[in-house]
């Protein structure tokens, strides 16, 4: 069960790291913004992703302490 995890968890990770990269990907080239509204949503989703990360990385910490 535990390699399950830990191999969920790296999946999830790589995903959101690939969606980020596509999402950078997408407001470097500037033709997929088209406003300023857009380019925001962009950014949060980035930021949103970004968070998620992080909090994974203290989900694992804090699991890990516990065990």
């Amino acid at each position: 069960m535990y390699n399950l995890n830990l191999a969920f968890e790296a999946e999830l990770k790589r995903l959101v790291e690939e969606e980020i990269e596509r999402l950078k990907d997408n407001l470097s080239n500037g033709l997929s913004v088209p406003d300023y509204e857009t380019y925001k949503h962009q950014v949060g989703k980035i930021a949103g992703l970004t968070t998620t990360l992080e909090l994974c990385e203290e989900a694992r910490t804090n699991v890990s302490k516990s065990y």
